[in-house]
């Protein structure tokens, strides 16, 4: 049986994903709103930043959230900005397939991420992204512009948000230009730690 689509980010208090441009990635900001995920044991091992760090709640939502995940979708905004920040074994570990308009040869990686550009559009790159994660769950990985192109297109099943202590005032919107018409959403679980409350919610077509 195939996985769930899905999605997981941190947001802002007032539903900021991301700064608004590439240039203010890992500025102080997007630190603050990712601080929670840095300390955790599993994170670290994951980007081979050493041994030790914290256990808990997040660590296990950090694991599951690999875990479950069989292939990653994003798009060409996420993936640019990646390139130059991404150690050279990207943290995927899985097939992740870019929705762009270039043309280019799959990108393999060291410790198993290879990147597949697919130029004819979203519901492309899911149907290759389902093919290669079996029974493993989907991730659109974002940015924010990808994740919204999927949840109005009806094509996401689930999603988290580790909603994080932090105003940005301005920046990339979770929600903005959502079609709230055709979406709903069903409660699953309201997890809150010391840093962030993890919230998960079922989409349904409304």
């Amino acid at each position: 049986m195939a996985g769930k689509v899905f999605f997981s980010v941190s947001m802002s208090l007032d539903g900021f994903i991301a700064p608004e441009t590439a240039g203010e990635l890992m500025g102080q900001q997007w630190m603050e709103l990712q601080q929670w995920v840095f300390p955790q044991r599993f994170f670290r091992e994951n980007l081979k930043l050493g041994a030790g760090g914290e256990e808990g709640l997040d660590n296990d939502i950090v694991r599951e959230t690999f875990e479950r995940t069989g292939a990653s979708v994003m798009g060409k905004r996420m993936f640019d900005a990646g390139e130059q920040m991404w150690p050279d074994e990207a943290p995927f570990r899985t097939p992740v397939f870019v929705v762009t308009h270039e043309k280019r040869d799959p990108w393999e990686r060291p410790g198993g991420t290879t990147f597949h550009f697919v130029n004819d559009g979203i519901e492309t790159a899911l149907d290759q992204a389902r093919a290669t994660a079996g029974d493993r769950d989907v991730r659109v990985a974002g940015g924010g512009a990808t994740i919204l192109e999927y949840v109005n297109a009806g094509l996401v099943d689930e999603f988290s948000i580790a909603l994080a202590p932090v105003l940005f005032g301005s920046g990339i919107g979770l929600f903005e230009g959502v079609d709230a018409s055709r979406v709903a959403l069903e409660p699953v679980r309201a997890q809150p730690t010391q840093r962030v409350t993890h919230l998960t919610y079922a989409v349904r077509q409304r």
